[in-house]
């Protein structure tokens, strides 16, 4: 079976608190007119499953794919019922309802699906002054949140940050966050969808009725998760030649890195996982054993575990990329850190990596 890097068609999220930064920030092509407030780059949740642009496998769809080829595809040795990890573009022109998703242990007893959302966001753009909402502050009881809620009074218990691009927050399934306005983000996650919102309207713009608004609280608060306060973190950064690697979270089910090129970066076999590429600057043309495709600015790619070595060359002075996978933590992200000199608190610090 020949493995090439895998394009696949993207699904469109019209959001009401999206604009057009994915098109004009971003400079995505392709994007519809109106509304493009997120691009699932690549998605295997339920129908929105990308379908395979071209290649051997064009005109199939990556569930087909992960369901026939997990070794290949995924990683040797793998299981599940989807494609592991979601990545997404998402434009937070305005700020989004504060809300938060299930873990795992909560989507499976409560919502009957095999795991919850994790998710991180890498900061793409933002104005000065942009802000995140994330995690509840310390003490703060189960009615004080629900007071705070009705009132729409979240910084009172609520830690709110700063940040700026090159920014990456790491927020586990149970924690409550925002972030918005004026801020366009990278975001990588567990395959999920699963959500619950404290505030009254939902993600189109319509408001709940009282009781269902108060239901909502109440479900959040139920899956609530208190015991984590995720804060902007700038990562850490690798230096490989001319080229520099930032390892930006971690996490059991995804590490997320921004790589930096300006020469060509020859990337190993991985037959024990995949790579996930986005690009999100000049163009950069990868080569791999069958021949060579190119990846233009806001788009998307999975490197399949079975494809062995590629080189990616930026096509001018500067590319830049981001790179996601399921990691083995200790091999990919504590071991080589360690090595550069980098503490166990600042590894740490990258989302739930325990050392």
């Amino acid at each position: 079976m020949e493995w090439t890097p895998i394009k696949l068609s993207y699904h469109l999220r019209s959001y009401a608190f999206g604009k057009r930064n994915i098109v004009e920030k971003l400079g995505k092509a392709d994007a519809p007119e109106g509304t493009v407030a997120e691009t699932w780059e690549i998605s295997d949740y339920r129908e929105t499953t990308g379908g395979v642009k071209s290649g051997p496998h064009a005109g199939r769809t990556l569930h087909e794919l992960v369901t026939e080829y997990p070794d290949e595809l995924v990683g040797a040795g793998w299981h599940g019922p989807h494609f592991p990890l979601l990545l997404k573009f998402l434009d937070a022109a305005h700020r989004l309802p504060v809300h938060l998703h299930a873990d795992d242990e909560t989507a499976r007893r409560i919502y009957g699906e095999p795991n919850g959302k994790t998710e991180a966001w890498h900061i793409l753009w933002a104005e000065p002054g942009a802000t995140i909402l994330a995690g509840v502050k310390e003490g703060v009881k189960r009615k004080e949140l629900f007071e705070a809620f009705k009132e729409q009074d979240h910084d009172a218990v609520m830690y709110r940050y700063d940040i700026r691009p090159g920014d990456t927050v790491y927020v586990p399934g149970g924690v409550l966050h925002t972030f918005g306005p004026k801020t366009l983000v990278f975001e990588v996650q567990q395959t999920s969808d699963l959500g619950q919102f404290v505030t009254p309207d939902d993600l189109y713009g319509g408001r709940f009725d009282e009781e269902t608004w108060e239901k909502n609280i109440n479900a959040a608060l139920d899956e609530l998760r208190t015991d984590y306060r995720p804060r902007p973190n700038p990562g850490l950064v690798l230096q490989e030649g001319q080229n520099r690697r930032t390892i930006c979270a971690a996490g059991p089910y995804f590490a997320l890195e921004r790589w930096t090129l300006t020469e060509t970066h020859t990337e190993p076999a991985h037959p024990r996982r995949f790579l996930a590429l986005s690009n999100i600057g000049d163009p950069v043309t990868i080569e791999y054993a069958g021949g060579r495709e190119p990846l233009e600015r806001a788009q998307s790619c999975i490197l399949p575990a079975a494809i062995g070595e590629v080189e990616i060359t930026p096509s001018g002075n500067e590319s830049s990329l981001i790179a996601c996978y399921v990691p083995d933590l200790e091999l990919d992200v504590i071991s080589p850190l360690r090595e550069a000199g980098y503490s166990e608190e600042e590894i740490s610090a990258l989302g739930e990596v325990e050392i």
